[in-house]
């Protein structure tokens, strides 16, 4: 089970939105350093601005020391907690970009950490890395626009944009598989805060997304994976998860997946985004690598919309060592 936490399945998000998420308990495997600064929720639901991203300036950012820290905070009563990691390259003065980075089903924010890498890659390039842990007995993201998770997010980038000197003019969101539904709900409700958004293995299309302007969307999924299918729905592999209820059941056992719609596929739903981002319906591939394709619609600048389509890859991230330890789990990297 635990191989099996590196998965993040889609399935809450499809067929137990509702659910309620009762424990934010999180793997230890990861060390690192526990702030006890605590922030006063207010938010109620998803934001209302129409305003796009503006730069920071900064004003008033205390200094903070680089490095990966665990923060715990509290958002509508509920305590809560995330990784910050800040590179050495910060200076107060200094606005860096921010990526907030969900993790899948089952997986939490430890795990995904070093799954994602992402962190390195920003002391590598300079910017600030989020990674916040979602909630339940099976660790998971509630996808729901007016769900406590959405309004989780609202409360986080108030307070990393208030602590750190954040360029909010490049702030962005990605994640894996129930992450990248977050990442989709984020970019739906939150286009006024977010820049752009990259998900992984679980783009969707909310039938209620209206974001307040058009969004940049890089997405990236293979067409072998077992557990969001790339033609549409979940693999044969989503019904060995557990059960969102932490009963010992698995997926398949709950009857939770019984007739569920499979629903469009990966290239119909990147079409729907370019629809959303005033695109072009007509497509151009290149391939980039023996089995890496961009699929990219014809949009105008600041709405590019493409798929990396991975020929025969799994329910994978991209270029991650950690993915390749487990292939017998989730596929192909």
């Amino acid at each position: 089970m635990r191989m099996r936490a590196t998965i993040a399945g889609a399935v809450i998000a499809m067929v137990a939105t509702g659910c309620s998420a009762d424990d934010g308990s999180e793997s230890s495997s990861t060390t690192g350093a526990v702030s006890t600064s605590v922030s006063t929720s207010v938010s109620t639901g998803a934001p209302t601005s129409t305003t796009a991203p503006v730069s920071s300036a900064c004003s008033g950012v205390a200094p903070i020391a680089p490095g990966a820290e665990k923060v715990a905070t509290t958002s509508g009563g509920v305590e809560r907690t995330y990784w910050r990691a800040v590179p050495t390259s910060y200076e107060a003065t200094a606005a860096m970009p921010l990526v907030l980075d969900f993790h899948g089903y089952q997986e939490g924010a430890d795990i995904h950490r070093v799954m994602s890498d992402l962190e390195g890659y920003g002391e590598e390039q300079g910017f600030v890395v989020v990674t916040p842990q979602g909630l339940g007995a099976i660790a998971r993201w509630d996808v729901a626009p007016d769900s406590a998770d959405l309004a989780f997010v609202g409360d986080l980038l108030d307070e990393v944009e208030a602590a750190v000197c954040i360029d909010l003019d490049r702030v962005y969101a990605t994640g894996l598989s129930n992450g990248a539904m977050m990442t989709t709900a984020v970019g739906c409700s939150y286009a006024d805060r977010i820049a752009a958004i990259a998900p992984v293995a679980g783009l969707q299309d909310p039938a209620d997304c209206d974001p307040v302007r058009p969004l940049p969307v890089l997405t990236f999924h293979g067409t072998a994976d077992g557990f969001v299918a790339f033609d549409g729905g979940l693999g044969p592999d989503a019904l060995d998860l557990p059960a969102p209820d932490g009963s010992g059941r698995t997926l398949g056992e709950s009857g939770l997946l019984e007739g569920v719609d499979p629903g469009p596929s990966v290239p119909e739903i990147l079409a729907a985004w370019a629809a959303r981002n005033g695109c072009d319906a007509t497509t151009e591939e290149e391939a980039i690598a023996d089995d890496v394709t961009i699929v990219a619609h014809d949009c105008a600048a600041g709405a590019e919309t493409k798929l990396y389509r991975v020929e025969g890859g799994g329910h994978t991230w991209p270029g991650s060592e950690f993915s390749q330890t487990i292939a017998n789990v989730v596929g192909v990297t």
